[in-house]
């Protein structure tokens, strides 16, 4: 992520440790400035522009720092990396967030349509709040491999009413799943706080501009391609570099267009335009994402990954891979967890959360 022409650098914390076996010791690398979750080592990876990494070291932490005292590209990554991430929309960031799914689709992958009626998905989102839901992701058209865009008169009538019928009675936020501006302007008029967006504000060129006349936090997730052609046989030179380029480019868009930067989170985007082994190489390289200095969301939930791995055709049979897919993220400092089945999810954060500290 260096500025540099002709060479980009990167540093991917690694040896994590948790309050109950550690202190954090003189040069330890605080993820996000968080005391509870710290790196003793990392990797610093450099590669030519648009190749593959050409040179990866591991470091100890006190090592990183002494390293990044002559280089100011390593010394900013590593401020990034420790940062301390403000909160969101009032949410604080210091612990894992849950983001409950309500899908107002007819044609969801993971639920079959089952919340498509707008009262329906209004219990549906309060029993996500109820189960431990920070956020309700309210979402009407289906960004499924293969799915055909819905116009957007369709997409209004899905969400509107969903959200107007939360007003007053939840005390999450909600966020509207959408790439269209006319959608997230009507949505955010009808209480949304948030804008979760799988194009990164890519694809109208009002989406831009209505995201910064808001005060609306904005989530970016990296994709290749459309829903349509996602999974047409995916490249990249490097998986998690080139994501990570792609994220910063569109972080430094939203910054020269208005967007401050602390109203800003990235997703990976598992499963966008992704093979099982990007995927992987994803999950495994989390920590490298927060060098980009923002909060990073984690949707892994029923993917079709865990399909891969596991047998099971059925998205909602997908359950424990998704929550060892959430604990992986949450132990990579994810700030956010997109999931379907929040009450599990809460539950196993939960025990995580006791384990890490030693505490009962």
């Amino acid at each position: 992520m260096s500025s540099q022409i002709d060479q980009r650098t990167y540093v991917r914390p690694t040896a994590l440790l948790t309050p109950s076996v550690h202190t954090p010791r003189d040069g330890a690398i605080c993820i996000a400035g968080r005391t509870d979750l710290v790196a003793t080592t990392a990797e610093l990876i450099r590669r030519p522009v648009g190749a593959a990494r050409d040179q990866a070291r591991y470091l100890t932490a006190s090592e990183l720092r002494a390293d990044a005292a002559g280089d100011r590209t390593a010394a900013a990554l590593l401020a990034r990396h420790e940062a301390p991430r403000p909160p969101l929309a009032g949410l604080s960031l210091d612990r894992p967030r849950l983001m409950g799914i309500v899908n107002v689709t007819p044609d969801s992958f993971s639920d079959g349509g089952a919340f498509s009626s707008a009262q329906a998905a209004v219990d549906h989102a309060l029993q996500l709040e109820a189960e431990g839901a920070d956020i309700l992701d309210i979402g009407g058209e289906s960004t499924r491999p293969g799915a055909h865009p819905v116009s957007i008169k369709e997409e209004v009538a899905r969400v509107i009413p969903v959200i107007e019928g939360l007003a007053g009675k939840t005390k999450a936020l909600i966020s509207i799943d959408t790439r269209k501006a006319e959608v997230m302007r009507r949505a955010l008029a009808a209480g949304a706080h948030i804008i979760n967006d799988v194009a990164a504000l890519t694809y109208e060129p009002e989406c831009l501009e209505i995201a910064a006349a808001s005060n609306a936090p904005v989530i970016l997730m990296h994709a290749q391609g459309d829903p349509r052609t996602m999974q047409a046989a995916p490249e990249y030179d490097d998986c998690l570099l080139d994501v990570c380029d792609w994220l910063e480019a569109r972080l430094a868009a939203c910054e020269a267009a208005g967007i401050a930067r602390d109203r800003l989170v990235i997703d990976p985007g598992i499963g966008f335009g992704k093979t099982l082994a990007h995927n992987l190489e994803l999950l495994a390289g989390l920590t490298l994402l927060h060098g980009l200095g923002v909060p990073v969301l984690l949707g892994a939930s029923r993917k079709s990954f865990i399909g891969m791995l596991t047998g099971e055709k059925d998205a909602r049979q997908r359950v424990p891979g998704s929550i060892a897919a959430a604990l992986a993220g949450a132990s990579q400092g994810a700030q956010i967890l997109r999931v379907h089945d929040v009450a599990e999810t809460r539950q196993a954060l939960t025990v995580w959360e006791a384990m890490r500290r030693g505490e009962g």
